[in-house]
């Protein structure tokens, strides 16, 4: 167990920002395919990717692919991988998973062999006619594609998004892990003012201060691999110990606006949970009446779609208010903002100088970015 494949499963449109976060931290063999990255590296890392990664979703260790076109095939494949070296006599190992495009297309039958070979494997090698699986937890994870199956252990538990500081959201919230994709892909990195004036629960500016602090977003939770008897508990304390030296101590103009008293208050409460309440502001306040003095700066958010908080028409007159009290900004200010409506560019009034592809959820958007605006000729 010297070395690891690991995988960290992303949302469709951020493997290439998390793979950059992975080749900062020095891994391995790093390869983006859709929807996932692949990286090599070792024990050490499993402490180090979970609590540092910004955008991917989890860390799963790769335990071995195979050809499969019957059970028999999924049962003898599953089987001959050495679980034990992973899973104890008493750990919990739960399967889960998926098909496509395979003749092994029922999944919870491919469920029920895959648990059956790990449990005849374990069994034989630990001389037990039943396991407790009573002890900590080992999620298996398989993919089934084109008849060939990925069997993977989950080292991270509930999802990276979860970063332990949003106990309380509103409706609709953005997925923390799209929040600090959204702040990525603005170019922010904590010198320019950075504005989000539909803040909701604050997810945007909060993870646009953790960036700004280098500060590693998994500090505040637990991970399911901190129970695992082979992982010493050393490695755990020397990742979060290297992750706190690389914190950066400045001061940056964060600030998130919302017209709603209840998110603004929320907003505050996270950011305390969070422990960048030092760095980041919320306030009540109206988008379209957003203006700003400063030269430059970045606008990063995410405003109502039409389809879950308002109607399409309703949204669309935002749009157009906001887009107007935009044009008010001096020229240096940049502006990324994440919507799902087809006719965004029209009614906000300006064509995106780019457009990023993303999902939020299960629902398909765009990042219109938008640069400098160029000065009138005199």
């Amino acid at each position: 167990m010297d070395q690891f494949t690991f995988v960290i499963p992303t949302l469709l449109g951020v493997e290439g920002l998390t793979a950059d976060e992975l080749r900062r931290m020095n891994m391995q063999q790093v390869r983006a395919e859709n929807g996932r990255v692949f990286c090599q590296g070792t024990m050490e890392d499993i402490p180090r990717l979970n609590l540092r990664l910004r955008t991917g979703e989890r860390v799963l260790i790769s335990l071995g692919t195979f050809p499969a076109h019957s059970f028999e095939d999924l049962f003898q494949g599953t089987k001959a991988l050495p679980w034990e070296e992973f899973i104890p006599s008493n750990g919990a190992f739960p399967v889960k998973g998926f098909s496509l495009n395979s003749t092994l297309h029922s999944v919870p039958a491919c469920q029920s062999i895959v648990k059956k070979a790990v449990a005849t494997r374990l069994g034989t090698c630990y001389h037990r006619q039943t396991l407790p699986e009573d002890g900590a937890l080992y999620q298996i994870q398989f993919s089934i594609m084109k008849n060939t199956v990925s069997l993977l252990l989950d080292t991270t538990g509930p999802g990276l998004y979860k970063r332990g500081y949003r106990a309380v959201g509103v409706a609709a919230p953005l997925r923390e892990t799209l929040a600090a994709a959204l702040v990525l892909l603005s170019g922010y990195r904590g010198r320019d003012p950075f504005c989000d004036p539909f803040c909701g629960s604050g997810t945007i500016p909060i993870e646009a201060a953790l960036i700004a602090k280098n500060r590693a977003p998994g500090l505040n939770r637990r991970f399911s691999a901190q129970k695992w008897t082979w992982l010493p508990s050393r490695v755990w304390v020397d990742g979060a110990g290297e992750a706190m030296d690389l914190e950066y101590h400045g001061n940056y103009e964060i600030w998130g606006g919302d017209i709603d008293p209840a998110a603004v208050q929320i907003a505050r409460e996270n950011a305390e949970k969070a422990e960048v309440e030092e760095i980041v502001r919320f306030s009540l306040a109206d988008a379209r009446a957003f203006s700003r003095k400063e030269p430059y700066g970045r606008i990063v958010s995410n405003p109502p779609y039409g389809e879950r908080l308002m109607e399409k028409r309703e949204a669309e007159g935002l749009y157009r208010d906001f887009g107007r009290a935009v044009q008010g900004l001096p020229t240096g200010w940049r502006i990324n903002l994440l919507s799902s409506h087809t006719e965004f560019e029209r009614t906000f009034g300006r064509t995106a100088d780019k457009k990023r592809k993303l999902y939020n959820g299960m629902i398909k958007c765009d990042l219109f970015q938008y640069h400098e605006k160029k000065k009138s000729a005199t």
